[in-house]
């Protein structure tokens, strides 16, 4: 059982930067590939990006692309989302999630474990 806990949610204004974490622990985080997520009030949950087990491979919405940048440190079984030049619609509370194996995968369904999530606010 994998359990993902998210920190470094907030409030900041357009232009601003956040970068949160999520610490894992209950399994072997290097053979996980990791995803954030997002769901604003309203709205289904969605993809924001994804990272590989080793790192070397990642992937983002067109919407977050370019300002957004996903990182994991296996040593210290965390993720990392860097959110810079935030705009109001990137209000949402952020997942992250996990699944053992290969490869990029961008839904909901295909992820097995996911954290309690946080709160990211804009204010414009």
């Amino acid at each position: 059982q994998v359990q993902l806990v998210e920190s470094g949610g907030g409030l900041v204004q357009t232009g601003g930067s956040l970068r949160l974490s999520c610490a894992a622990s209950g399994g072997t985080f290097s053979t996980y590939a990791m995803g954030w997520f997002r769901q604003a009030p309203g709205k289904e949950r969605e993809f924001v990006s994804t990272i590989t087990r080793g790192g070397s491979t990642t992937y983002y919405s067109d919407s977050v692309k370019g300002r957004f940048t996903i990182s994991r440190d296996n040593a210290k079984n965390t993720v990392y989302l860097q959110m810079n030049n935030l705009k109001p619609e990137d209000t949402a509370v952020y997942y992250c999630a996990s699944r053992p194996s290969i490869g990029i995968r961008t839904t909901t369904r295909e992820y097995d474990y996911w954290g309690q999530g946080t709160q990211v606010t804009v204010s414009s």
